[in-house]
């Protein structure tokens, strides 16, 4: 299952307020200019801080 298009267009960077870019096959979220990856788990963005890890 995919995250719905409305909550993609929501979603920012929780650190720098930033474009997040979605990439289902890893099921994670990638912030370019803070170079963090947050997971998706069960459809659900895990978007915290202490939590994403480097790309």
């Amino acid at each position: 299952m995919t995250l719905a298009p409305r909550l993609l267009e929501i979603l920012v960077c929780p650190r720098c307020k930033g474009a997040l870019e979605y990439r289902e096959r890893e099921s994670a979220l990638d912030c370019h200019a803070c170079k963090l990856r947050y997971a998706v788990r069960d459809d659900i963005p895990v978007m915290l801080v202490d939590e994403a890890t480097p790309l």
